[in-house]
């Protein structure tokens, strides 16, 4: 009864207090990006305390007193518009409002400062703002620090590194398979068949407004989920029209030291788009395209760009904004250092100098339409092409067991891989009524992952004669593989206003939707296997020569045969995965301090694998259904208004991926892998709390602990075998991390004067650990028997997290005028050692060691038209070390130097 009496008075109360105001909606724009909304900025009652912001997409609803009233809008860097209007009780007006930047006149000349959200400071002000825990990399920060890909950028920011030697991204520890890629919103899928996500060093810069970073789970996101998210927020155009034009050369000081002997396998053109097949005859004539001589290169690598973009009025409301960028950039890197593989009494088993010659190309196209309606209205369409290329071509020189163990062995190995992704979006937002908005986007995306050709020679020295070696067919082969994916999804969300009002503004939105995502990928390889006669296997060859005995006529005369494991029909998997997900999501101001957030997701999960393999040549088929229920809670106190407190929990999921369930065997040069389909996804619990002080507009500090629940982890390990087989298993009932992360951006002077004069500071650190038991009897209950694992431990860390992580930065910016200025930046990374491969058989666990990078970058503006600019990266060039922790210590079995990257660009606007 008294509940029920309490309700009634608190209905009565809010009905008079509604009685005594009017609402004020609309939606504020930015004039100098023609019309753009302007999310985050400050509608307020002048004189009172009575204020609102507005939201992502430029709307505002602020509850008024009756009367007359000032009502004054701002934005950080922006002027001030002041609007007087006349209120009656209980109606509502509209005030759409257009805000411009600041300017300083100087002697009668006009100087405009634009100011956009891709400004640090601004994404700094949207991270005070908003409810969720992110964080943000815009343009500006991008383009100090001179970053060219998305892969550094992110591993610029706190508790997030990149693994040496691969394009995978750690977040708090957690690789690969925990975290997730997306691009507006929208899902992208990967284009390694071995991987879960793209790789982020395919996505250039240009293309990017903002990169968005959650390491805090929340509703909108699709639940496999861990680590944390990477959102890539693609460029829009918003200016009066614009040409840019960029050329650029680079050089890897390894590289260039090998001029005139750098050396690539035959086939792969210069531009990364040659693709290649075998012939229907390949089992019964030698048609192979490629030569087997290396090709001598000129290692200078350059870089040529063009970006354009414009926006038109359409009628009294409507805007089309236009923007395209085309980028095509080459690379050269060289690496020489030990390979080796040893026991673990120290016993070398295979012992390699390698050498490796690698060239990288890059070609990244975009074109971006949106329309805008009108204030209540925006479709957009994204279209976004990346080709990749990577040649590899590797020698190992030195002990090969049972092969050519008075290190006198060779093996050489040519390695091309062509990534093509195509992205399209469309996506749409509209303002239905001052209380409610809708958001949706539909995706289809494609890869086409290719390796063609891979080569692979097995020699031995005799007496300085150099002869081809064959133990197994394996040994000298040509390999085939191709993936071609195709992948939908689609997000619907609608946001409803709720409550009554404090400071003006309505305390909750109700966010309810639907999430979709439908992937299918088929993969094929064929091996060719070389069987040689004992005649040939005895004949001299010139190991960059090796056309002079595998070739048509040597062939036609029986020097050898070629085979398949299963003829002309290649290994294939297939793999089939619907995700439909629905969710409500509520955030509450439950006073002027305290925001809550809270998350209620459903998904429903099909994963089907089908293959036929060497293991299964039958071939058969393997399902997963799961249903999960993800909740999540997020709450904000704002101390005061420059601190935040923050705390989150919620609980995901992680899924295996298709390669890791099929058992397809791919070999390397020291292991054999192939899938578990026993493999069970890991179910996840994640707590996160977070203080935040941001003492001036550009500046902030914060400090945050976090802890992870996993239970039945994936680990990737070496199985108990004689021939270094890895595969994937569930390791442990449950894994834990724990961490804490500090961050800092201080200026440290900024000299008053009519231009940026100034010297700013940026730091980022985290310290964690992680811990799983290594169970090698739910490993054999899991498998029934199939698979056994013989750890030498009983406990290990995650492989690749490192215990501690480092980032810092020092930037001298000047602006001499409008159009001219320079700024300087110093940057250096650091990781601790990192568990690269768990131990087994009383082997010790491989650790990566840690290591640090520094980097140099010039940006400079030379009038309104030019730009030059000067990039050094990896300038202490310090060794990266692989040691086997045995008992008599640290055994060396990797080492090599990557070499110092200097280049140098230069820019021409229109």
């Amino acid at each position: 009864m008294k509940l029920k009496f309490l309700v009634i008075a608190l209905f009565i109360f809010a009905v008079g207090f509604a009685q005594e105001k009017a609402t004020l909606t609309g939606i504020l724009t930015d004039k100098d990006m023609n019309g753009a909304p302007l999310p985050f900025a400050s509608v307020t009652v002048k004189g009172t305390t009575i204020s609102t912001t507005t939201d992502e997409t430029g709307n505002y609803t602020l509850s008024v007193p009756a009367g007359e009233q000032t009502i004054v809008f701002s934005f950080l860097g922006y002027e001030s518009r002041e609007a007087v209007l006349t209120f009656t009780t209980g109606e509502t007006q509209t005030l759409n409002q257009e805000l411009g930047s600041t300017s300083v006149q100087l002697n009668d000349v006009v100087i405009e400062q634009q100011v956009s959200r891709e400004k640090e400071s601004a994404l700094l002000q949207q991270q005070k703002n908003a409810v969720e825990m992110k964080q943000n990399i815009g343009a500006q920060e991008l383009s100090r620090k001179g970053i060219g890909d998305v892969a550094t950028a992110v591993a610029k920011t706190s508790g997030i590194s990149k693994q040496e030697g691969s394009n995978n991204v750690y977040v708090r520890g957690l690789g690969d398979r925990y975290n997730s890629t997306s691009m507006n919103g929208l899902p992208i899928p990967s284009n390694d068949p071995e991987k879960k996500n793209i790789f982020l060093d395919i996505f250039t810069t240009d293309i990017v407004d903002v990169i968005s970073i959650d390491k805090v789970y929340s509703t909108r996101l699709f639940g496999d989920f861990a680590g944390g998210n990477v959102d890539i927020i693609s460029k829009e155009y918003r200016g009066q029209g614009m040409l840019e034009v960029s050329v650029g050369s680079k050089v890897n000081t390894n590289a260039i030291n090998k001029n005139g002997e750098f050396l690539l396998q035959d086939g792969p053109g210069k531009l990364g788009f040659k693709n290649y097949d075998y012939a229907s005859n390949a089992l019964t004539a030698y048609t192979f395209k490629n030569s087997l001589t290396p090709q001598k290169e000129n290692p200078y690598a350059g870089s040529l760009g063009f970006k354009a973009g414009d926006s038109y009025q359409i009628g009294e409301e409507g805007r089309l904004s236009l923007f395209a960028t085309a980028n095509f950039s080459n690379n050269y890197d060289y690496r020489e250092g030990l390979n080796q593989t040893v026991s673990a009494q120290d016993a070398t088993i295979n012992s390699y100098d390698q050498e490796r010659f690698q060239y990288a190309t890059n070609t990244t196209g975009m074109f971006n339409a949106a329309y805008r309606v009108n204030s209540n209205n925006k479709i957009s369409y994204n279209f976004l092409l990346v080709n990749s290329s990577n040649q590899f071509r590797d020698t190992f020189n030195g002990t090969i067991r049972d092969i050519a163990e008075q290190d006198n062995g060779l093996i050489q190995r040519g390695t091309y891989v062509k990534n093509t992704l195509m992205i399209n979006q469309l996506l749409g937002n509209h303002k239905i009524d001052s209380l409610t908005t809708i958001d949706w986007g539909a995706s289809y995306n494609k890869v086409i992952s290719d390796m063609p050709d891979r080569t692979q020679n097995t020699l031995r020295n005799t007496n300085g004669t150099w002869n081809i070696a064959q133990i197994n067919t394996t040994d000298n082969h040509r390999y085939y593989q191709t993936l071609d994916e195709d992948e939908l999804a689609a997000k619907l969300s609608i946001t409803r206003q709720f409550g009554s009002e404090i400071n003006g503004q309505a305390r909750g939105n109700l966010s309810v939707g639907y999430n979709g995502r439908f992937k299918k990928r088929d993969f094929e390889a064929i091996q060719f296997n070389f069987r040689l006669t004992q005649t040939f296997l005895a004949q001299a060859v010139d190991p960059n020569n090796l056309d002079a005995l595998f070739n048509s006529t040597n062939y036609g005369n029986g020097a050898f045969t070629i085979e398949a494991y299963a003829g002309m029909t290649p290994q294939t998997y297939s793999g089939d995965q619907d995700i439909h997900a629905g969710f409500a999501n509520i955030d509450y101001k439950f006073t002027e301090k305290l925001t809550a957030s809270v998350g209620l997701r459903y998904e429903r999960i099909n994963q089907t694998v089908s293959w036929r393999t060497q293991f299964d040549a039958a071939g058969r088929s393997d399902t997963f259904d799961k249903n999960e229920f993800l909740p999540n809670l997020i709450f904000k106190y704002e101390v005061n208004d420059k601190q935040n407190l923050r705390f989150a929990a919620s609980k995901t999921y992680t899924l295996p991926q298709f390669k890791e369930r099929s058992p397809f065997i791919y070999e390397d040069i020291n292991e054999i892998k192939f899938g578990n389909f026993d493999l069970n996804p890991s179910t996840d619990y994640n707590v996160d709390f977070k203080w935040e002080f941001f003492p001036e507009r550009d500046e902030l500090f914060s400090a945050a602990v976090f802890g992870k629940l996993i239970q039945d982890p994936i680990a990737e390990v070496n199985l108990a075998s004689s021939t270094n087989d890895i595969s994937w298993v569930n390791i442990s009932d449950e894994g834990t991390v724990y961490g804490v992360e500090i961050e800092a951006r201080k200026n440290i002077l900024n000299f008053e004067s009519e231009f940026t004069n100034k010297l700013s500071f940026g730091f980022n650190a985290s310290y964690m650990k992680t811990k799983q038991d290594l169970d090698a009897e739910k490993v054999r209950q899991d498998t029934n028997g199939r698979l056994n694992i013989n750890p030498t431990n009983s406990t290990s860390g995650f492989t690749g997290a490192s215990d501690f992580l480092l980032n810092t930065d020092v930037s001298y910016t000047k602006d001499w005028s409008a159009d001219g200025g320079i700024t300087a930046t110093v940057m250096y990374s650091h990781y601790s050692d990192r568990l690269y491969a768990i131990g087994i058989q009383q082997q010790g666990n491989l650790v990566d060691k840690g290591m640090g990078a520094l980097d140099f970058v010039v940006k400079s503006r030379l009038g309104r038209h030019f730009g030059v600019d000067l990039v050094t990266r990896n300038l202490l060039n310090p060794t990266f070390e692989r040691v086997q922790e045995n008992g008599g210590g640290d055994v060396p079995v990797v080492t090599f130097k990557r070499g110092a990257y200097i280049g140098l660009g230069v820019t021409y606007k229109l």
